[in-house]
């Protein structure tokens, strides 16, 4: 039984670091500290990260599922470049589930403590924004938007459609919070956010009226507001390509 236990903790231990590390290398990645095409190895990482060898191949391998590593032939792992294109590209695609998602919901209906849930989401949303056009409280908002995009997929009672847009929101710039961050740069993005919360607010009519193409156009419109963030950051204001989690990782 002791014998048990004690594998138990060593496990649950092994587990923490390497949880630890996924997070330490993620953020590593996501800030620059490892640009675009770098190589990583094993033994570097290990010292780096503090830990053995063997949890940093399970790290890299689940970086490489999240679309932040490449695998190389030799086995290898090196940091992924993304081109604006590819930007554009997944935040459309998160758009087109996210549509598909909220017009099954309307389609195939939604319980009433589903629609409670979205609503309550709302609220919170509401209560984000003061008397000032610009003041908004970004990391209130920032979770519950999160929270916000997930119940829609939900709703939509798909399980293929939930695992489809959790692969495409793990790249940070495709994220329905991406611009939600970088709190010293964000008036550009303020108004943005009024236009969201309006699209948020239809969305949930057009769900419980059971209007599933009406459903399914408001949230690719809602997508493309991220898109339009993205441009201003990329063409308008490039400093803000270093506060914006992912978008460092963009060449031209």
């Amino acid at each position: 039984m002791s014998s048990g236990k004690g594998a138990d903790l060593e496990e649950t231990s092994r587990t923490t670091h390497t949880m630890r590390a996924l997070m330490e290398l993620r953020k590593k990645i996501l800030s620059g500290d490892y640009p675009g095409g770098t190589r990583l190895f094993e033994v570097s990482l290990a010292e780096t990260l503090q830990i053995s060898r063997t949890p940093v191949r399970e790290v890299m391998s689940r970086l490489a599922e999240e679309g932040l590593l490449d695998r190389l032939a030799n086995g290898g792992f090196v940091v992924r470049s993304f081109t604006y294109a590819d930007a554009v590209d997944a935040i459309e695609l998160r758009g087109v589930l996210e549509g598909t998602a909220a017009r099954l919901a309307a389609e195939r209906g939604v319980s009433q403590a589903g629609l409670d849930q979205l609503r309550e989401i709302q609220a919170r949303l509401d209560d984000c924004f003061g008397e000032a056009a610009d003041e908004v409280d970004l990391e209130a908002y920032s979770e519950a938007n999160a929270k916000f995009h997930v119940v829609l997929v939900e709703l939509s009672g798909s399980t293929v459609i939930q695992r489809e847009v959790e692969r495409a929101t793990r790249l940070p710039f495709a994220s329905p919070s991406a611009f939600l961050s970088g709190r010293a740069h964000v008036a550009a993005f303020r108004q943005s956010l009024h236009i969201a919360q309006e699209q948020h607010r239809t969305l949930v009519q057009a769900i419980a009226g059971r209007e599933g193409a009406r459903a399914e156009f408001i949230a690719r419109e809602h997508a493309r507001i991220a898109r339009k963030n993205l441009e201003y950051a990329v063409f308008e204001d490039p400093e803000l390509m270093l506060t914006v989690p992912g978008l460092v990782l963009l060449n031209s």
